[in-house]
């Protein structure tokens, strides 16, 4: 079995999955047949690799004046929102897997891609799909899919307090916030509202001025990102999910935050447990609200 053989194969479990969950209740005719061709590609996918995986999936779906009902959308409008909306994922992934320079070419862009591969039910949008052109590997990290969960994060909490804002936003680059701030403007410019579904949690703007209010929240002045140097010791480093406590020097309060991109090995920092140490942390804030802290480089014992 070739990779393209591979890859339609795993698009047509995912694609036979939504279309069982989406069938009705009296169609059983239906539902057979769909049952028997799924366990049909199971048995075929389970002569692939252990090591391979499902590519990342996700639904974008928009409501407003660019769209007719769920018949079709303005296709200037949908082009142009489905390729900033891309392009926020490409750059919140780009981030993820390392630090991403406020101008040029977006790293690993290439590998990051998103297929369209149909039209979403229901009010109209696009189901994409992450694509490479070798196989899905379980260990690649999947940065695809941590990434649209990421996008969805951040946009929902541009609807949330200003605490829930920094953590979506701690730890994803300036750029690919103002990637994600233009998207918004271009919905707000065309009295548009999109939806969010991915890793089956879904997000939707309710009206246009919550998209417009989400585009002043995203801007510069309102979501603050610098940097912090803190003295204290590491109380406990997770880093499977990137994540650490740090007990600040001369009280009891101890700060929780994010390990990005840049700390290569996270479990390193076990050895550094409970050492009084200064460490440089990003800090990103909303507003007057509390802020919200990532570890990008590793600290010197």
């Amino acid at each position: 079995m070739n990779r393209g053989e591979r890859q339609l194969l795993l698009s047509e479990y995912s694609t036979l999955q939504e279309l069982l969950k989406r069938a009705s209740a009296g169609d059983i005719l239906g539902k057979r047949s769909l049952e028997s061709r799924l366990a049909s590609v199971k048995a075929l996918l389970d002569q692939m690799p252990a090591d391979t995986r499902m590519p990342a999936r996700a639904c974008v779906t928009f409501r407003g004046k660019p769209v007719v009902g769920s018949h079709g959308i303005f296709a200037e409008f949908g082009a142009k929102a489905t390729q900033l909306f891309t392009d926020v994922v490409s750059k919140v992934a780009a981030g993820m897997e390392g630090p991403l320079k406020e101008t040029g070419p977006v790293p690993n862009k290439a590998q990051n891609q998103l297929l369209i591969t149909n039209t979403a039910i229901g009010s109209f949008g696009f189901e994409l799909e992450e694509h490479r052109d070798e196989p899905l590997l379980i260990d690649d990290g999947g940065v695809v899919g941590e990434a649209l969960a990421a996008t969805l994060d951040l946009l929902e909490a541009t609807n949330l307090d200003d605490d829930r804002l920094a953590e979506a936003a701690a730890g994803i680059e300036d750029r690919a916030i103002t990637a994600a701030r233009t998207f918004l403007m271009l919905l707000g410019e065309s009295d548009a509202v999109c939806a969010v579904e991915t890793r089956g949690k879904r997000f939707g703007f309710s009206d246009v001025a919550q998209v417009r209010r989400a585009v002043s929240r995203l801007a510069k002045e309102n979501l603050i990102e610098g940097f912090a140097n803190k003295a204290g010791e590491f109380q406990g480093v997770l880093p499977k999910s990137r994540t650490f406590e740090f007990k600040l020097s001369g009280s009891n309060e101890v700060i929780k935050g994010k390990i990005g991109p840049g700390v290569a090995n996270p479990d390193a920092l076990n050895a550094m447990l409970h050492k009084p140490m200064t460490v440089v942390f990003a800090e990103t804030r909303v507003a007057t609200g509390k802020p919200r802290y990532t570890l990008n480089t590793m600290p010197i014992a």
